[in-house]
């Protein structure tokens, strides 16, 4: 197998374990809630919105360490083992208690920093600058597929139920368990690649996927890792787009959490409301791909850089969020088990509320395909945050991008911002 081959191979064994695992967990994420508010036992007391909190919040502080993890144990091992604390937290859903829940949130918050930054790394070993836009868009569309799978079952599953068994849980629940291992096993099919850089060329990968038999030098490339981890965060251009980064966590743990939940608690959709939270994830898969092939084919080729199709994924989004205003009750995103029976300022309709996932999906993907190439209020409150989080976000990507612009101009590239 040629060089190029052998890198091609895996980057599509990489796109193809993230669509495994996250088949189960966005899955999981998606109708998690609506789960937990099924619960007849009386011991458990967790919410799914409180999980996401623990999850973002440990994911994020996780983030300054996950560099200096992967320079340790290497990009594959790193993969598996947060691949492992992944069917770990789906598991715990087959028999839930207050505890492990909350615990299994911690894990796969330090987990979650891991695994996208050993990613990070394996998708770098296997490119180049003329295969990295090739193969981030390959990974992005395997990835996102994984919104198919999980949501379609679902969708067939619980169509005409209006209650969720034990049975039904742990059926569910135990599938997308097997699901995420498979995934993780699959980390082991990676081929070690070997550095392809001139020597004495910098390289920040190095100080990651370097091999070296001494442990002492391991442990100097994680402190370096954790030192350059920290001088990176307070750069000016990365203060700025972590705004943009912001906003994108907010609108991913909506749409794949939240919006879900409101879907599942309208009563007016009739027996079809639990089964419509899987056809939603679906839509939002199907806005994903779209957008992730058309963009970031576009974002290469268009003579306006990044932000025309920055510009394009907020207006998406912000019409997406005024249609959820007028047609989600302000108390679906916390009704009981029995759901409810409020309307906002139209009739629910469920024809727009599976447009708004596709709207979702197809807005995130306009942000996400850019920063890839250079986070238990009433709906109404979360759908203004990310109104006001998504503008100032969007401000500081063009600011970022029109600096960018300018370095490009002057015959200057990405590298020295």
């Amino acid at each position: 197998m040629s060089p190029d081959s052998k890198k091609l191979f895996n980057v599509l064994i990489l796109g193809i374990s993230f669509m495994f695992i996250f088949t189960a967990f966005q899955t999981c994420g998606n109708i998690a809630q609506t789960v937990i508010t099924n619960l007849n036992s009386t011991d458990f007391h967790g919410s799914g919105y409180t999980s996401m909190s623990i999850i973002y919040g440990v994911f994020s502080a996780s983030n300054l360490i996950s560099p200096s993890v992967v320079a340790l144990v290497g990009p594959q091992l790193s993969m598996f083992i947060s691949g492992i604390f992944y069917s770990l937290y789906i598991a715990v859903f087959i028999q839930p208690s207050t505890w492990s829940f909350y615990t299994a949130s911690v894990f796969i918050g330090i987990a979650a920093a891991v695994l996208w930054t050993a990613q990070g790394n394996c998708l770098t070993i296997n490119s180049d600058e003329n295969t990295i836009g090739r193969n981030s868009g390959v990974f992005w569309a395997l990835l996102q597929s994984s919104l198919f799978f999980g949501n379609l079952y679902i969708y067939f599953a619980w169509q005409g139920k209006t209650y969720i068994s034990e049975s039904d849980r742990r059926t569910v629940f135990i599938a997308l368990t097997v699901i995420s291992l498979v995934g993780t096993v699959l980390f082991f099919l990676i081929r070690k690649q070997e550095d392809t850089k001139a020597p004495g060329e910098e390289d920040s990968t190095n100080e990651i996927h370097g091999d070296s038999s001494s442990a002492q030098n391991k442990l100097m490339r994680a402190v370096d890792a954790f030192k350059r981890s920290i001088k990176l965060s307070f750069t000016k251009e990365i203060l700025l787009l972590s705004v943009t980064t912001a906003y994108t966590g907010l609108e991913l743990t909506f749409f794949s959490g939240v919006y879900g939940t409101c879907i599942g608690a309208v009563n007016r959709f009739g027996t079809e409301e639990k089964s419509l939270i899987g056809l939603s994830g679906i839509f939002i898969g199907v806005g994903e791909i779209l957008g992730g092939g058309i963009f970031g084919l576009l974002s290469k080729k268009s003579r306006f850089g990044r932000n025309p199709i920055v510009m394009l994924g907020i207006a998406v989004h912000f019409i997406a969020f005024y249609l959820i205003f007028v047609n989600m009750p302000s108390n679906a995103p916390v009704a009981p088990m029995e759901g409810t029976d409020d309307i906002a300022y139209m009739i629910p309709s469920k024809e727009v509320a599976i447009f708004c996932s596709f709207l979702l999906g197809l807005g995130d993907s306009c942000f996400n395909t850019q920063l890839l190439s250079i986070l238990g209020f009433l709906l109404q409150w979360q759908l203004l945050i990310m109104v006001v989080v998504g503008f100032f976000g969007t401000i500081t990507f063009f600011a970022v991008e029109w600096k960018a612009a300018a370095l490009l101009a002057r015959g200057s590239d990405y590298s020295s911002i």
